[in-house]
């Protein structure tokens, strides 16, 4: 999520990490539907911890509920570092990632905690249908029914419906509140994997994992040959397509990173330091950067152009434009950005400093 957020510049980004304009998908796409995937994961695991550690002394919905509050809060926070001076609160834009996250998690713990397995799975098939019945036969004011536009869609509308000015633009947001319901059913799918992995099913289990993926990812995309795939709406295809594909990469990286092979353990390890520094920092990390760089993007070094633009400038598009164009300088900015992190992230794990909430 950092190297796509924080290009060198916006004018110039390879099309892959970069989102679809509407219909469709790109790799960037796939960033944050992984990311609640992972979570639904988590989430069952992590509650079922707490309830061992507390034994019923701290109740799991008081502690959903407050760290809901949070993220939450930190989203709107990070909104008002984002926005531009002066920040109006007539239009002061309240979704977001993090609001999603918040809502999303609030879900899972709720349709887990009260589901069993198979009332849980009804409940994301329940949703996805009911959101593709929705958008595809409710008519919406002056646009009718099924139109999947920016602004003629039903999603759109309920949006603008309830939050009023307070998007990310004036017709949509790619964070909405209806779109918010087929991404609890990602989340979902992200549960019913982790279920799957951690009941004792022999060393193919990560096999069959992967078979379920490969057969969501083919259904998406079928499914979206009648309810286009979109991540702006997180249509029901998207979804599916997306859900499908996290749970391969997972299956993957329990086929990689469990199976008793020491030697690539052993390579593993070695290589492990980034990635275990950032992720046990997610939340630290993402919102620090974003934070960073909506600040570096505002701060006036004169001549008409912010710091960025002058660190980019000099930094990497004086030297890298010339001989492989403008998207690879924007490129080489964001992995020097990533870089930046990696250090931060690396010491503070090193010092097993976590940041949670």
């Amino acid at each position: 999520m950092i190297l796509v957020s924080t290009p060198g510049t916006w004018s110039a980004v390879y099309q892959p990490l970069d989102h679809a304009a509407w219909n469709g998908w790109t790799p960037t796409d796939l960033v944050f539907p992984f990311l609640l995937f992972a979570m639904g994961a988590a989430v069952p695991l992590a509650l079922a911890r707490r309830k061992d550690a507390h034994r019923g002394r701290y109740p799991v919905h008081r502690h959903v509920l407050r760290r809901a509050l949070l993220l939450f809060a930190l989203g709107l926070l990070l909104n008002a570092i984002e926005t531009p001076p002066p920040l109006r609160l007539a239009t002061f834009r309240i979704p977001g990632v993090l609001q999603r996250i918040a809502l999303v998690y609030v879900a899972v713990a709720a349709v887990t905690e009260t589901l069993p397995l198979e009332g849980q799975v009804t409940a994301a098939a329940g949703a996805l249908l009911a959101y593709w019945a929705a958008l595809t036969l409710v008519p919406v004011p002056g646009a009718g029914a099924g139109a999947l536009t920016p602004a003629g869609n039903l999603a759109s509308f309920v949006d603008r419906a309830l939050l009023g000015r307070h998007l990310l633009t004036p017709d949509f947001d790619p964070e909405g509140l209806l779109s918010t319901i087929p991404s609890v059913a990602t989340a979902l799918m992200g549960v019913f994997a982790g279920v799957w992995l951690s009941a004792p099913r022999g060393r193919r289990g990560w096999l069959w994992l992967w078979a379920a993926g490969a057969a969501a990812t083919v259904a998406g995309l079928a499914w979206g040959r009648v309810f286009p795939i979109n991540k702006n709406l997180w249509t029901s295809s998207f979804a599916v397509f997306s859900g499908g594909i996290a749970a391969q990469v997972l299956a993957l990286c329990h086929w990689i990173v469990d199976e008793p092979r020491p030697a690539w353990h052993r390579w593993l390890s070695t290589l492990s330091g980034p990635f275990s520094a950032f992720g046990r920092n997610a939340l630290a990390a993402y919102f620090l950067s974003v934070g960073l760089d909506s600040l570096l993007t505002r701060w006036n070094a004169g001549n008409g152009l912010s710091l960025k633009a002058v660190l980019y400038r000099n930094g990497f598009a004086s030297w890298l434009r010339p001989c492989c164009g403008s998207e690879a300088a924007s490129l080489a900015y964001a992995l020097a950005y990533v870089a930046l992190w990696a250090i931060v992230f690396a010491e503070l794990h090193r010092r097993r400093l976590f940041i949670s909430i």
